[in-house]
């Protein structure tokens, strides 16, 4: 199992223990660990996507979620936000005539003056 490690720790067998051990480990955690930065990926290109159309990605998902009947999830959607923009603006559109949030339009930033 440590063939392909670097130096001694390919064929000393007490190092290459401790390393095939230490990497059965870090394989262990970062199984877990992708499903986390996959689901963060996915929310970073839909909240994109959703701020381009004057709402934010925490008012969308609430409304989606409570006040519609879409179910659509996040890798979907991120996809749809990436691939098809036409198609998520409609999903968009549908969500804010669904849960009645048309009212808020995005705002323009707010320049402190100095």
């Amino acid at each position: 199992m440590a063939r392909g490690f670097r130096n001694r720790a390919n064929n000393v067998f007490g190092i290459a223990l401790r390393k095939v051990h230490k990497a059965q480990q870090y394989a262990y955690r970062d199984r877990r660990v992708k499903k986390r930065t996959v689901r963060r990926a996915w929310i970073h290109s839909i909240n994109a996507g959703v701020r381009e159309h004057g709402v934010s990605y925490s008012r969308f998902i609430h409304a989606m979620n409570y006040h519609t009947n879409i179910e659509l999830d996040r890798k979907i959607l991120a996809g749809l936000s990436v691939a098809e923009p036409y198609s998520f603006k409609a999903v968009v559109d549908e969500v804010k005539y669904q849960a009645k949030i048309s009212d808020f339009i995005k705002r323009k930033p707010v320049i402190a003056e100095m």
